[in-house]
């Protein structure tokens, strides 16, 4: 009995080991094939000149520039700098006078030399309006005429990518991928007044300074509504898709792997500049009051969304609950019963403008509607049951979508200044958030802007992708990631390549 037993526990340990080793093997990363992602946004733009600070559309935008592009500097999970294309870098006691080492033997992906020139001149496109940039010996130079203790936070993060223009006008990169196709939409063969979504293909770039990335190649689908994304994702035409966050608990039922990063989008009520006041100082306070943000965050987005009483979120400032969300029906109706007879949103219907893209915001443009209904205050959402030819009156209610981008957020909340006709730069110090806060809190007073909701960004995942390690901000970081293989056999690495390459993509290794 005693040797049975004995082969018996050999045995089960045998079998344990040879499972510890499939589930070892299992989670080796592999090289090759192509990731298939899938966006909703109709086009991008590899141009960070171009971008628009805060517009859904730089989202995509940037995740798509990261995989051509590097960064000077970047962040971690844990909030510490690390290095990319600069490998050190000092400032001054009152840090307004920078420079940055550049890193040693990076190329192109055509295979020039990158040169302190090129960082100068991309950051003189990005930053130049608040900075002197200039050359040194394998360094940079960047002055301010203020304090710019958030230097490193611009750095690593927005449009402060470096790239090279050509003569035709594309950007060369340094980054893991370069683009290789591209296809704009065109109609569909099948049917004529249906348009294919556009495609670009970025290839793996070889001679990367960080390393190769795992995949040889990435295939971006634009223009894929919320709804085909999911099924793509079901059934395997996708690797990687955005999740509209009215979608993201159908998802989760549905058994998908879903991802979601901390609230990078504000949305929110701007009103039109072009409201009289002292009239608009009440109808701005009543329409404030008014709003049911954990009825929008709650029920109408299903719990996939925070209410918001501030223009920037808690990750980013550490503030925010300082900001009381209120909410109160009766002294909304009683500043309502005060309004002369021709103030907007009395008699005449305030008009609601939804300038934010897609059905889900047009729903939450219908929401602040019934919340103002409730206070007495008439808001008509534009388009929506209004008179053909009737005339749209020149003061007005926008519903808009604004994407944080910069991890300083003293240049996050200039931005959102810079987008009123009277915009002025914000005048604290980064380095005090005292001064932000109270900068902030004026601005809330004003009620120029009133937030509404924080929206996370939703992505669902393939189970065949592996080393998905997108940062809390958003950041997908594509080329860390690895596809599972059909055949394990056929394209797993072994012995000196392995080893090798295992640590190729170290963004932050010394040359």
């Amino acid at each position: 009995m005693r040797s049975i037993r004995s082969l018996s526990f050999a045995a089960i340990s045998c079998l344990l080991l040879f499972l510890a080793a499939l589930d070892a093997s299992a989670e080796t990363p592999r090289y090759g094939g192509m990731l298939h992602v899938k966006l909703r946004a109709t086009n991008v733009s590899l141009d960070p000149r171009k971008w628009t600070p805060g517009s859904l559309s730089s989202a995509a935008d940037e995740k798509l520039a990261s995989l051509v592009y590097d960064r000077l500097v970047t962040l971690d999970d844990y909030g510490r700098f690390q290095p990319a294309l600069a490998t050190e870098w000092t400032h001054d006691a009152a840090y307004k006078s920078w420079q940055f080492k550049l890193r040693a033997g990076v190329r192109f992906s055509d295979g020039s030399p990158f040169t302190v020139a090129d960082a100068v001149a991309a950051l003189q496109a990005t930053l130049g309006r608040t900075f002197e940039i200039g050359a040194a010996e394998n360094a940079i130079n960047l002055r301010a005429a203020r304090p710019s203790t958030d230097l490193l936070e611009q750095l690593a993060s927005g449009r402060n990518f470096i790239f090279r223009p050509q003569l035709d006008g594309t950007l060369l990169g340094t980054g893991p991928f370069f683009v290789a196709e591209s296809a704009e939409a065109a109609p569909s063969e099948a049917n004529p007044t249906a348009i294919k979504p556009a495609r670009i293909r970025f290839q793996a770039n070889e001679n990367c300074w960080a390393g190769r990335p795992f995949v040889d190649a990435v295939e971006v689908t634009l223009g894929e509504p919320a709804l085909r994304q999911l099924l793509d994702l079901q059934v395997g035409r996708a690797d990687i898709v955005e999740i509209s966050p009215d979608l993201v608990r159908k998802g989760r039922q549905e058994g998908l792997r879903i991802w979601s990063s901390a609230p990078v989008t504000l949305v929110a009520l701007r009103f039109d500049d072009a409201l009289a006041a002292p009239a608009s100082d009440q109808l701005r306070e009543a329409l404030w009051l008014a709003m049911d943000r954990d009825t929008m965050a709650n029920v109408l987005l299903q719990r996939q969304a925070q209410p918001a009483a501030a223009l920037l979120p808690q990750w980013l400032t550490g503030y925010a609950f300082l900001f009381e969300r209120p909410m109160n029906l009766q002294r909304a109706k009683e500043l309502r019963a005060s309004f002369p007879a021709s103030q907007a949103g009395a008699a005449q219907a305030l008009r609601l403008h939804v300038d934010a893209p897609g059905d889900l915001f047009k729903l939450m443009g219908e929401r602040v509607a019934v919340n103002a209904r409730q206070a007495n205050l008439q808001v008509q959402v534009a388009g929506a049951g209004s008179a053909s030819g009737s005339s749209v009156p020149p003061d007005g209610l926008h519903l808009i979508a604004w994407r944080y981008d910069s991890l300083s957020p003293r240049v996050q909340l200039e931005m959102m200044l810079r987008q009123m006709p009277d915009g002025t730069d914000v005048a604290a110090n980064p380095g005090d958030p005292e001064q932000l806060f109270q900068q902030e809190r004026r601005l809330i007073e004003e009620r120029r802007i009133l937030p509404l909701v924080l929206l996370p960004e939703y992505v669902g995942i393939r189970a065949t992708v592996h080393n998905w390690n997108a940062s809390p901000w958003g950041d997908w970081r594509l080329a860390d990631v690895w596809l599972e293989s059909e055949d394990p056999a056929s394209s797993k690495l072994t012995g000196g390549t392995q080893k090798e390459n295992s640590t190729a993509r170290n963004p932050g290794a010394k040359p």
